[in-house]
């Protein structure tokens, strides 16, 4: 539960950083971006998909063509309704003008919703190049942008890099004092894909402890089985059954989620095992 509600805080903070403050640019002097400014605020209250949004957005950049954020807001109705082409041309103008505040945007996109790892991963080694603070969290706050970067090299066959990554920022986000709710999950997975059996129960066992789900029941189940421990192997599939009928499993409205499991396969695995031990 502690991560509800901070994810709720963080939208909330992410929401407040989409809006720019007109005003700095006023007090910089730069009279042009002030009124671009302006202009885009008045989208508010406005659908993004209607006209208006669209057309108050094209008066901004009409009058500071170099003002990103109109661009980056005008963005979000295409990529929300599937036209990619147009989102990649305004985001990437978006970034052309303002790589640190959107760099790490549409290289999660690019993971999210494209697949597309090698670009997301550029995008995000690029933004850190470019800034000496924390680059921060992914659009929806679930993973430091470092994970997604983990699960990019992941995705990509080069999983002790993923490992290096993803065990490194793991370590950042415990001094913290909030590692994100999938990420020893994803490690531990990592652990059982390259056979480091005893690694990947320490690590199942550090998510069970901080957000258990049924996708880490059943890669625990998983790796017990490699460690011919059949009752434990049995006792964390029926584990993960009860959790996924609960509702205890990897969500994301928009995507699935890399490591995520659904019920076919825990039964699928329940029958195997029962199928053998007959």
């Amino acid at each position: 539960m502690k991560y509800f509600y901070f994810l709720i805080l963080l939208f909330h903070f992410s929401s407040l950083l989409a809006q720019p403050n007109c005003e700095a640019y006023k007090y910089l002097g730069d009279t042009l971006k002030y009124e671009a400014c302006k202009k885009a605020m008045e989208i508010r209250g406005h659908y993004q998909f209607s006209k208006e949004y669209q057309s108050i957005l094209d008066e901004s950049i009409a009058i500071d063509p170099s003002f990103d954020y109109a661009y980056w807001a005008k963005s979000i109705a295409y990529l929300k309704s599937g036209d990619f082409v147009t989102w990649k041309k305004l985001i990437d103008k978006a970034v052309e003008y303002n790589p640190k505040e959107h760099l790490g945007y549409r290289g999660w996109c690019r993971y999210q919703f494209f697949r597309d790892y090698k670009g997301a991963i550029r995008d995000i080694e690029t933004l850190d190049s470019l800034v000496d603070y924390d680059i921060g969290q992914s659009q929806n706050g679930t993973y430091h942008l470092n994970i997604a970067k983990g699960l990019c090299y992941k995705a990509i066959s080069e999983k002790e890099k993923a490992i290096a990554v993803i065990q490194n920022q793991i370590k950042l986000n415990e001094e913290e004092n909030f590692v994100g709710p999938y990420d020893y999950l994803h490690l531990g997975v990592l652990y059982l894909e390259t056979e480091k059996f005893e690694k990947a129960v320490e690590t199942f066992k550090k998510q069970s402890k901080n957000n258990e789900l049924a996708e880490n029941q059943y890669y625990l189940a998983l790796t017990y089985l490699n460690l011919d421990k059949p009752a434990e192997f049995k006792s964390c599939l029926e584990n993960a059954k009860e959790l996924y009928n609960g509702g205890r499993k990897m969500l994301d409205p928009y995507s699935n989620p890399m490591d995520k499991i659904y019920f076919e396969d825990i039964e699928n695995e329940i029958k195997g095992f029962t199928t053998k031990s007959e």
